[in-house]
Formats: C-alpha cells, structure tokens, sequence
C-alpha cells in the first residue's frame, strides 16, 4: 500500500520540511565556519609547515581552500539548474535531494582521513561536501511553493532557520567541549597523533552522522515531488532555457538589471567573508596557545551567530523607515569600514569586535537583498525561474570572490591586502546601488 503524504500547508508536512535546517546546517556551523578551519591549520603546524603544493602550484592552507570552494560552487552553479529541470519535469526532486544529502554527509566522514599525506583524497571530501550541501539545499528551498500556501511561506522559512541555528548551535557546542576536555570523553593523546585533533576528526563525523541522521524524519515527509503539467520537452537543458528567458527579460527591466549588478558585486564580497572569516581568525590572529585559538575561534563564531539575529531585525526596520535600497548604501559602507578594520585586526579582543560588527551586518544584508529583489521583480512572471537565476549570480559572485581572495592572499602571503580588496568591492556596490532607479 503506498504511503499517503500529508496535504499542502498541514503542520506535519511544513515541520517536517523546517526541520531539514536542523539537519544540515550543522555542516556549515562546524565543518565550514569552525572546527574545519580550526583543524586545517593544527595539522599544518604539526607538520611544521606554512605552505603545500597542489598540482605544481605552492600556496598556503586559506588559498587552497579558497581555490578549492570557488571550484565546488562552479560545479553547483552548473548543476543545480540542470538538475532543477530535470526534477521539475520528472517531479522526483526528493531523489535528488537525498542523493546530495548523502553525498555531503558521507563527505564529512570522509574528512576523518584528511591529512596532508592524504591531501588530494582530503580535498575531494571536502569538495563534495560543499557541493553536497548547496545542491541539496537548493532542492529542500524549492518546495517551499509545493508544500506551503504564500501566507505560510515568510513563517515557515523563519522556523527552518530558527531551527538550524538552535541546532548547529547544540553540536557545535558538544564539539568544542570535545576538543578542549578530550579525557572527559575518553579520546586517547599520542605523539603522533594529539588527543585535541582526533577530537576534531571526531566532530566531523558528528556532523555527517547528525545530518545523514536527522534528515530521515524530512525524507520520510515530504512528497517524491510533483512533476510538471503539459508536454515535456528539453528536459535536461529546461533549468538553463528558464535562465536565459530572465536574462531577455531583463533588457525590459532596468530596475532590476541595475539592482542585479550592485547585487552581483556586493553580495560577492559578502559571501567571501562568510566563507573565509574563520581561516583569517586562525591564521592572523595572535591567539598564543593553541587552545586559546579554539576557545576564541569558536566564541567568536558564536558571536556572529548571536548578534546576526540582532542585526537582521534592526536591517528589517531601517529598512521599512528608510526604504530598502537607503538601507542597502548603509549596510555596504558599514563593511567598507569593517573591511578597512580588519587590515589592522591583530589582538583575539579586536577580532571578537570585528566579529560582533561582521553579525551585525551579516544578519540583515542577505534576507533585505532577496526582498529587495522580490519587489523588483515583474508581478506577473514565473517566480522560480528568477529566484534561479538570483541564486546561479550569487553562486557565480562566489566563484570570483574565492578566486580573487585566493590570489592576492598567495601573492602576499597574507590576507590583510585580500580584506582591503574586498571593502573596493563593497565600495563599488555602493556605486551601483545609488544608479538603481526608484521603483515606480
């Protein structure tokens, strides 16, 4: 007998939907933003070395995985259109999703082997977990429409996110009580193999449990997926067609071709510091030992955590005081500073600053950019294909802000020049926005 899904907009379906955040943002509160970052630069020092080399190219660790991330969001970038078509037409995005979800968690296992004598396998974990994550993120936030009404929709995304900060927040915190009282859990300390770092191999697998784990309760929910109305044709390229019908569209449109421009160059910027934040913490800050460095690296992640609710709230009412885009200048010129702060950034109480100051304005930018972007829009037009299209240009924004942070912090062997680079791109967001032209 086949299983009867719950209907549109029931309590169960939508819970079980929110709940997928609970699931996998422990990924990129642990493994992205802290203990990866954390563990990358232990085993570099136990090695007594600053600088790797990958396929003839010598670099350091922040380059290199710089290098790294801008090439998993290409693959996404390209993918998650084609497989967004493929899954419209077929109506089996569940598979897909389950597909990604497994793939990230098995990644993250896999980062229990990574080490510098397995560097290559190492780097390949971590990529396919970044990919892992994005893809199968993109297909949970695509059956938003397909499972709630548009009165539920604003609610119901607030509870996912509510409930993946509770979440990453939980393990991330059993993770650094395992790193810094290893004993207490019974993880044993070798010469060749320190208890402290074998307690971050551990939180990896933590995490890939925990997503793998956790994600069942929404597979078992959602619906396989509902397949597409009419005569189907062109499936395997109909996600890219749908991009290429908004980019027409935009010539009629210059509003929203501006506002995209000013978006595509700021929002790079943007996600470059939330990608890299961490690797510039545990690099350039002088922690002194090397417990101090967890404790503080953490606490202050936990910090832009904290603080990022804050922020998006008070972007959220300056914006309905003084009108998006005012609001927009504001938040960008806020970054030039902190950009231009954290070229000077040395001592753990500076940078806890700067993390609070990052939350601050981290927490608003991201949702005021999406709404803004929402009203811009044509009110009559296929929704799905443009929020495509705004995700493939932030996608795309990150493979050339990695890519720009990972040359210049080579070239310099620092990141300090890299972080005055990225306030010139917010600047120059600044620029743009001021052209967007009022919205009649």
């Amino acid at each position: 007998m086949a299983k009867a899904f719950a209907h549109k907009g029931s309590p169960k379906l939508l819970n079980a939907w929110a709940f997928y955040d609970w699931a996998n943002s422990v990924y990129s509160l642990t493994v992205v933003s802290a203990v990866f970052p954390l563990y990358l630069g232990a085993i570099f020092r136990q090695a007594g070395v600053e600088q790797v080399t990958v396929l003839g190219v010598t670099m350091g660790r922040t380059p290199l995985i710089s290098y790294v991330t801008a090439a998993a969001f290409i693959v996404i970038a390209l993918i998650t259109p084609l497989l967004s078509g493929i899954a419209d037409y077929l109506g089996n995005k569940k598979v897909f999703m389950k597909a990604f979800c497994y793939l990230g968690g098995a990644s993250c296992i896999g980062l229990y082997w990574f080490t510098l004598e397995t560097l290559y396998a190492g780097l390949v974990f971590y990529f396919l977990g970044v990919v892992g994550f994005w893809v199968s993120f993109a297909m949970n936030n695509s059956y938003l429409p397909d499972i709630a009404y548009p009165e539920q929709q604003d609610r119901l995304s607030a509870k996912g996110f509510s409930l993946g900060y509770i979440g990453s927040v939980i393990l991330l915190l059993i993770n650094l009580a395992m790193v810094l009282n290893p004993d207490v859990f019974g993880i044993p300390d070798s010469a060749n193999q320190p208890a402290e770092i074998l307690a971050m191999k551990y939180s990896f697998v933590s995490v890939g449990i925990w997503w793998i784990g956790f994600s069942q309760y929404t597979f078992y929910h959602l619906p396989r997926g509902y397949r597409r109305e009419g005569r189907r044709t062109h499936i395997i390229f109909n996600g890219f067609r749908e991009l290429q019908g908004v980019w027409r569209q935009l010539g009629q449109l210059p509003e929203l071709k501006r506002y995209l421009g000013a978006f595509f160059v700021y929002s790079m910027a943007v996600q470059t510091v939330m990608l890299i934040a961490a690797y510039f913490g545990e690099e350039e800050i002088a922690w002194g030992t090397d417990s101090e460095r967890t404790t503080g690296l953490i606490v202050s992640i936990l910090v832009i955590q904290l603080v990022a609710v804050a922020g998006a709230t008070l972007t959220a009412r300056a914006s309905k005081a003084f009108g998006n885009i005012p609001t927009l200048v504001a938040i960008n010129a806020l970054w030039v500073g902190i950009c231009i702060y954290a070229y000077f950034v040395r001592q753990p109480m500076e940078f806890y600053l700067a993390a609070g100051l990052v939350g601050l304005v981290m927490g608003g930018i991201q949702a005021l950019s999406r709404s803004t972007y929402s009203k811009f829009m044509p009110e009559t037009t296929d929704t799905t294909s443009f929020f495509s299209f705004y995700d493939v240009a932030e996608k795309i924004g990150i493979v050339i802000g990695m890519s720009i942070f990972g040359l210049v912090s080579q070239l310099n062997n620092s990141m300090r020049p890299a972080a005055l680079l990225l306030g010139v791109f917010f600047l120059i967001g600044i620029v743009l926005l001021m052209r967007v032209p009022r919205k009649k």
